[in-house]
C-alpha cells in the first residue's frame, strides 16, 4: 500500500486531533520550577552585613556582590516619606507629616512611619485599586448598550478588607465562594462580586446561553491568571500547548462556575428596611381590599374571550390584540396582567353610567344598583390612588451583583474546539493534576476550589501574590511575566527570594513579635517587610556602573522611578490643591470631563458633572463606563476593565502633558492650588513659591528652580496687569483678600506649571 501524502494524512487524522481534548487525558508531571513546592533557603552570606535591614536584603545583596556591584545609598528622608506615602496610600504626605518625620530622631522613626501609613484608611483605597484591576471592576455592563450597573458595594468591600488586613486566604475564599460559607453574612455575599464583574450583553436577538458561557469562561481564565499566574485560557479549545493542563481539566474548572446563578442583592440600611416593611404592610392591606373588589377571574376572562365578536376585537388596542392572538399557555406573566387590567377597566366603565350592569353578561339596571356600583368604583379608585402614593414612597435601595449556587445543577461538557454548541464528554469538577491533589471532585463546589487555591500545598498562589505586590513596589515582579508562571514565562530573577517571600507570607514568620499570632497570610505584614527593607529604601538615581551591567535594573542596585497610575495622578493634584474630599466609599461619582466623550458610542449618555464635594473625590471613585471611560484615566493607561489586568502599561505621550495642562479638572486643581498658596502662605513671593513647591513635590526648590519660577511669576504678573480681561478668565472666582486679579491669574498659571512637572507625577 502506498503511503498517503502528508497533506492527505493530516486531513485524515486532524478531526481526531481536534477532539483530543475530549479524551480522559491526564496532565504530565513536569520539573518546571513553578509547579514545585517552594523551598526555604537560608539567607546567603554577604560581605556588607551592615547594609542588611531584614530577610529580603541578603538575597538582593548576594546577587549584586556576585556581579561586583554595590547597592545605592539610602534615599533622603523627604524622598522616603513621599515614596512611602504614594506607595501605601496613593496620596502625597502633608507638610506637617514631612516636618514631623524630619524631626523624629528615634532609630525606628522610619518603621513607625510605615506603620502609620499602613493604619491609614487611605491604604485600603490604594491597594484596593490594584486588586480592582485584577477583578476587572467597572460601573457598566460593556458591549454596545453598556448599561450602568450597581456593584460599587463590592469595591467598598475590597477597600475595607485591605484596611482590616483580612488574611489573604480568607480574602480569596470570600470572593470566590462567600455565599457558600456556613452562616454566610451579607458581607460574605457582597465579596462574590469579584466574579460578577464580567461583561453583560443586553442587545436584542442574542443567544443568552452563549454569553452566559462566555462569562463562565472569563471566570475560569481570570481565576487562572489572578491566583495561579497561568494562561488557563489556552486550554479552552485544546490541550495547553506549553503547560501540563489538558482541555478536560479546563472544563473541570469550568464546572465549578457553571453552577452559579447571578442575582442582584438588595442592601437596604436599617432605616430603609424599616420603611420597606411598613410599606409592605400597608400595600398588602390595600391589595387585599382590591382583590375583594375585583370581579375578574380566569373563568370570566375565558368567557369574555369566547364571546368577543370580530367587530369588538377590531376596536381593541393593537397590543391587546397581539396578546389575544396567543394561546393562554404562551402568554407571559406581564401579558396576563395587562389583559386582566384591561378587563377590569371594561368592567368598571358601565358602572359610572346609571348602573348598566355587567358588561360581560346582561344584568339588572336601576338607580339602586347604579349607586352601589358607583360607590365601589370610587372606593377602588381611592385604593388605587393610595397604592400609587405608597409606591412613590419606596426608598431607592442600593444593590450589588453577587454569585449564588444553583439549586438545580447544570451538566458540564467539554466544548469541542471551544464551541459551546458542540458538546463533548460530560465532566465533573476538578483541578489540574500537575498541582497538589484536590480529591475526587464528588459534590465539590466553589468553596472547595477556593480552599484548594489557598492551601499551603499549592505551589503557585502565594508566589503569584507576593510577586505581584513586589511588582507594585519596584515596577517589575521578581517574575517579570506576572501573569504567566508557566514554561513560556520568564524565570524569576531571584528564585530563592521569591520562595522565601511566599513561605514568609503564608507563615507570618517575619512579622513583628506583637503581630505574629495573626500574621499568617497578612498582607500588611508583607507590605511592612518589603517597605522596611534596605532594598526598597535605596535612592533611584541611575549610576553608570550598574546600568552598564544591568540596564533594566533587574538586580535592583537602585530603586526604580515609577510614573504614577492614572487615578493617583488625579489624587496627588487634588491633595496638593487642597480640594480633595477624603470620603471613603459610596456610589461612583462624576467629576468634570471633556465634552463629546459619548459621541462614538451607541447610546448618547449625559455626563452631569458633580457640583458639590463629590466633584473632588479620589480617582478610584470615578464612574467607569466601559464603552467611554474618562479620557484622563485612559491618557494615563488605566485598563479598559473588559478582562483582568495584572500589570498596567506605563506610556509617555504628549496627551498626558496636554491633559495636565488643559483638562477642565486639572485647570480647577491649578486654581485651587493658587488659592491655597495665596491664603495659607506668607505674602512674600519667595515664601509662597517654596510653599507651593513643597505642596507639590514635598522637597524645597533649589536656588536655580526658585530663580526660574520667580522670573516666570514676575513676567506673568506684568502680562496680566496689561491684559485684565485675560486675567479674569484665568483667575479663580474666590480670590483671597488683598490679592489682585492679575496676581491670582499669575499664580494659577504658575500652579499649572508645577502640576505638569514630570517629578510631580513620578514616584522617585
Amino acid at each position: 500500500m502506498k503511503l498517503l501524502p502528508s497533506a492527505l494524512l493530516v486531513l485524515f487524522i486532524w478531526p481526531a486531533l481536534l477532539q483530543a481534548g475530549e479524551r480522559d487525558q491526564k496532565s504530565a508531571k513536569t520539573d518546571h520550577w513553578a509547579f514545585q513546592a517552594p523551598k526555604r533557603s537560608a539567607p546567603p552570606p554577604v560581605k556588607d552585613k551592615a547594609w542588611i535591614r531584614n530577610g529580603i536584603d541578603p538575597f538582593i545583596l548576594a546577587r549584586l556582590e556576585r556581579e561586583n556591584l554595590t547597592p545605592s545609598p539610602q534615599a533622603d528622608r523627604v524622598t522616603l516619606i513621599r515614596r512611602l506615602s504614594l506607595d501605601l496610600t496613593g496620596l502625597p504626605p502633608t507638610l506637617h507629616a514631612i516636618d514631623e518625620f524630619l524631626k523624629d530622631a528615634r532609630t525606628d522613626a522610619y518603621e513607625r512611619l510605615v506603620d502609620r501609613l499602613l493604619a491609614s484608611p487611605h491604604y485600603g483605597e490604594r491597594w484596593g485599586r490594584h486588586w480592582l484591576d485584577l477583578a476587572r471592576y467597572a460601573d457598566s455592563n460593556g458591549f454596545n448598550i453598556d448599561a450602568p450597573r450597581s456593584i460599587w458595594p463590592y469595591r467598598d468591600w475590597v477597600i475595607a478588607a485591605f484596611n482590616r488586613d483580612l488574611p489573604f486566604n480568607r480574602f480569596v475564599i470570600e470572593q470566590l465562594a462567600g455565599d457558600l460559607l456556613p452562616g454566610a453574612t451579607i458581607e460574605n455575599k457582597i465579596a462574590t462580586g469579584f466574579h460578577r464583574n464580567t461583561l453583560l450583553n443586553q442587545e436584542g436577538g442574542i443567544d443568552l446561553e452563549q454569553f452566559r458561557v462566555e462569562s463562565v469562561v472569563d471566570r475560569v481564565n481570570t481565576t487562572g491568571a489572578v491566583f495561579l499566574g497561568l494562561t488557563l485560557g489556552c486550554a479552552q479549545c485544546h490541550n495547553h500547548k506549553f503547560d501540563p493542563v489538558s482541555q478536560r481539566e479546563y472544563y473541570e474548572l469550568f464546572a465549578f462556575f457553571n453552577q452559579c446563578d447571578e442575582p442582584a442583592l438588595a442592601l437596604p440600611t436599617l432605616e430603609e428596611a424599616r420603611i420597606l416593611e411598613e410599606l409592605r404592610r400597608k400595600q398588602g392591606a390595600i391589595q387585599k381590599a382590591l382583590k375583594g373588589l375585583d370581579r375578574t377571574s380566569p373563568t370570566r376572562q375565558a368567557q369574555w374571550e369566547r364571546d368577543l365578536t370580530p367587530e369588538a376585537r377590531l376596536l381593541l388596542p393593537s397590543a391587546i390584540k397581539d396578546i389575544l392572538d396567543k394561546p393562554d399557555y404562551q402568554r407571559t406573566g406581564k401579558e396576563k396582567q395587562i389583559l386582566a387590567a384591561m378587563l377590569r377597566n371594561l368592567d368598571q366603565i358601565p358602572q359610572f353610567v346609571a348602573g348598566l350592569g355587567d358588561p360581560l353578561a346582561a344584568g339588572i339596571a336601576g338607580p339602586v344598583l347604579a349607586a352601589g356600583h358607583l360607590h365601589f368604583v370610587l372606593f377602588r379608585s381611592d385604593l388605587e390612588q393610595k397604592l400609587t402614593v405608597l409606591n412613590k414612597q419606596r426608598p431607592i435601595v442600593a444593590s450589588t451583583l453577587v454569585l449564588q449556587e444553583r439549586k438545580t445543577p447544570r451538566e458540564t461538557h467539554v466544548h469541542i474546539k471551544g464551541d459551546f454548541l458542540r458538546k463533548g464528554k460530560v465532566v465533573g469538577t476538578g483541578t489540574p493534576k500537575v498541582l497538589h491533589p484536590f480529591g475526587d471532585g464528588t459534590n465539590a463546589n466553589r468553596l472547595d476550589l477556593a480552599r484548594w487555591l489557598v492551601a499551603k500545598e499549592n505551589p503557585l498562589t502565594a508566589r503569584v501574590f507576593v510577586n505581584r505586590v513586589w511588582q507594585h513596589y519596584f515596577g517589575l515582579g521578581l517574575v517579570e511575566t506576572e501573569n504567566d508562571f508557566g514554561s513560556q514565562g520568564t524565570p524569576p530573577s531571584h528564585p530563592e527570594l521569591l520562595d522565601w517571600l511566599a513561605l514568609e507570607f503564608m507563615s507570618g514568620a517575619s512579622a513583628p513579635p506583637s503581630a505574629k499570632s495573626t500574621a499568617a497570610w497578612s498582607i500588611k505584614a508583607l507590605h511592612r517587610l518589603i517597605a522596611t527593607s534596605a532594598t526598597y529604601r535605596q535612592a533611584s538615581m541611575a549610576r553608570r556602573e550598574p546600568t552598564s551591567v544591568d540596564p533594566r535594573n533587574r538586580l535592583l542596585a537602585r530603586q526604580n522611578r515609577l510614573r504614577l497610575e492614572a487615578e493617583i495622578v488625579r489624587d496627588v493634584a487634588l491633595a496638593a490643591s487642597g480640594l480633595l474630599h477624603p470620603k471613603i466609599g459610596g456610589p461612583s461619582v462624576f467629576p468634570p470631563q471633556p465634552d463629546g466623550v459619548f459621541a462614538f458610542t451607541q447610546i448618547q449618555r449625559e455626563w452631569k458633572a458633580a457640583t458639590g464635594p463629590e466633584r473632588h473625590r479620589r480617582g478610584l471613585y470615578t464612574h467607569f463606563w466601559r464603552s467611554a471611560p474618562h479620557p484622563a484615566l485612559m491618557a494615563f493607561d488605566a485598563p479598559d476593565s473588559t478582562s483582568t489586568c495584572t500589570r498596567r502599561n506605563r506610556s509617555n505621550t504628549p496627551l498626558q502633558a496636554l491633559t495636565l495642562l488643559n483638562d477642565k479638572a486639572f485647570y480647577e486643581f491649578a486654581q485651587g492650588l493658587a488659592v491655597r498658596v495665596l491664603k495659607e502662605s506668607k505674602e512674600s513671593s519667595a515664601e509662597r513659591l517654596t510653599y507651593a513647591f513643597r505642596l507639590c513635590l514635598a522637597r524645597e526648590p533649589s536656588a536655580k528652580e526658585t530663580r526660574r519660577l520667580t522670573e516666570l511669576l514676575s513676567s506673568l504678573e506684568r502680562e496680566f496687569a496689561e491684559s485684565r480681561d485675560e486675567a479674569r478668565k484665568l483667575a479663580p472666582e474666590a480670590i483671597p483678600p488683598n490679592v489682585s486679579v492679575p496676581q491670582a491669574a499669575a499664580w494659577t498659571v504658575l500652579s499649572r506649571v508645577l502640576l505638569n512637572l514630570d517629578e510631580f507625577i513620578t514616584r522617585e
